[in-house]
């Protein structure tokens, strides 16, 4: 039986020497059409979004079940969320490197969720919980959910912040079911059932999408779409003029060289804060204010469904209006809603309360798929698993911040105060966000020395300058 033929495509540059790969339909290489690499990952982060927009709401049977205290509780959830923030680099240098599939990626996340229901429902102890639960369901959970954030970009390059968004908002929208379960039906009587059921629901999901995700190779532009011609077409250009794409792919060394990277940890360090305080404390804030208990449910309901919505919308704004715009709009409301909700609950209106959680909700979602989209904006798609993951493992310190410090803030100070103190984080992410440029050259401390040389070597550079063909700024293409 003959071999395949070898698949054919063309390299292109641009003008700013960024090279691409086009030729390869996905169907060559996914077997599919590349839709599959949105659908596929929205399910699957559906799927992982019970640990983080559904704990809050199954947190007060679990106290009654185990007798655990605020900040043990809520130290399990900052546990989780340090892990489920930290395993994304890691993994990412992994899969870079090709040591990690991303269908290994995802199946090994999907049993690891499992494992940390089958933990939880089955014990109280503190110590298990949090090795089981917390370490595990973490690992899962940030292997699913960097594995479904860089997919979703690699197939789409030319169109990925509405994409990602999309995505991401799979996170929020998949816990909706869940939030009306723990607080209706999910009592202590029944919560090692209902666990164990939850557990197996994440494993099937994550690993039936999981079997069918694969990166396509570096440098991969859809045939489809002409790189070159794409810069220059009238929409695309509004779109570019905002977000124009990476001068060059940087490799992770380069990006830490740049001050735009840590500027967005910081910022994401300060606005996870404040969204982590929010899923975790709304609904135990609207029953500590007296609210009738469909004052909390509808509260984490629309927080979740709004920040769904809020991921997907903000992406798609951001591709006309501007990441860094849009990001700091987003930090305004983050901030306004939070004051917002602490004021409403500290008066016990009801209405104003449900209303600044919608807004919280939104605010509290939507930052993630920009900060998920301006990174290979600033720094190119080659290396994104990696550099993204150093962006997002922020969210850990946001995690413990918003876990047992904020669990123990309340406690001291009351839950308006706490608010307040989560409002002024949010408007301090949006300030660094005022700083944030695209980096246009690798930063001179990457770029080696140069040596000195005498004629001969000078003979050398030159004829190989005169091997490497056209100028930086030349278009060309050669077929492989």
């Amino acid at each position: 039986m003959a071999s395949p033929a070898p698949t054919t495509y063309r390299e292109v540059t641009d003008a700013n020497g960024r090279t691409f790969r086009i030729g390869e339909d996905p169907a060559q290489i996914l077997g599919r059409p590349r839709s599959y690499m949105v659908w596929l990952p929205w399910v699957a982060m559906m799927a992982a979004g019970v640990f983080e927009y559904a704990y809050g709401s199954a947190a007060k049977t679990l106290q009654a079940s185990y007798h655990w205290s605020d900040v043990e509780t809520f130290t399990i959830t900052g546990v989780w969320g340090f892990f489920q923030a930290g395993i994304a680099l890691p993994a990412g240098r992994l899969r870079e490197r090709n040591v990690f599939s991303a269908r290994s990626a995802m199946l090994t996340g999907a049993v690891l969720a499992f494992l940390a229901f089958l933990t939880i429902g089955s014990t109280g102890n503190i110590v298990l919980v949090v090795l089981g639960y917390s370490l595990l369901g973490g690992v899962g959970a940030g292997l699913v959910y960097a594995t479904c954030i860089n997919m979703v970009g690699k197939w789409f390059p030319e169109r990925k912040g509405g994409l990602t968004g999309f995505v991401n908002g799979g996170f929020a929208y998949g816990s909706i079911p869940f939030i009306i379960i723990f607080n209706y039906w999910f009592t202590p009587a029944n919560h090692s059932m209902v666990l164990y059921l939850v557990g197996l629901y994440m494993l099937v999901l994550m690993a039936g999408c999981g079997l069918f995700f694969k990166d396509p190779p570096k440098n991969w532009w859809p045939s489809s779409v002409d790189p070159v011609r794409w810069a220059e077409d009238k929409e695309a250009s509004k779109r570019l003029s905002r977000n124009p794409p990476a001068v060059r792919q940087f490799t992770p060394a380069q990006a830490y060289r740049t001050p735009q990277i840590w500027i967005m940890w910081f910022a994401l360090v300060c606005t996870s804060s404040v969204s982590f305080y929010g899923i975790n404390f709304l609904v135990k804030f609207a029953k500590a204010s007296n609210f009738a208990l469909y004052v909390a449910v509808m509260s984490a309901v629309l927080l979740a469904l709004v920040s769904g919505t809020g991921r997907a919308f903000v992406g798609w704004v951001s591709d006309y209006f501007g990441r860094k715009q849009t990001l700091l709009a987003v930090c305004g409301i983050l901030a306004l809603s939070s004051f917002g909700v602490g004021w409403a609950g500290s008066m016990q209106n009801e209405a104003l309360f449900i209303t600044f959680a919608i807004i919280s909700g939104f605010g509290g979602g939507a930052f993630y798929p920009l900060f998920a989209a301006l990174t290979p904006d600033y720094f190119g798609e080659n290396y994104n698993a990696s550099i993204y993951g150093t962006v997002y493992s922020a969210k850990l310190i946001g995690a413990v911040a918003a876990g047992p410090l904020a669990a123990a803030l309340i406690d001291a100070n009351g839950y308006p105060a706490t608010y307040v103190l989560a409002g002024s984080f949010a408007l301090l992410a949006g300030l660094v966000v005022l700083f944030l440029h695209q980096p246009t050259a690798v930063p001179a401390a990457a770029v080696p020395a140069p040596r000195r040389r005498g004629a001969a070597g000078l003979g050398t550079r030159l004829r190989r300058r005169r091997r490497k063909g056209p100028t930086r700024r030349s278009r060309h293409s050669k077929m492989i």
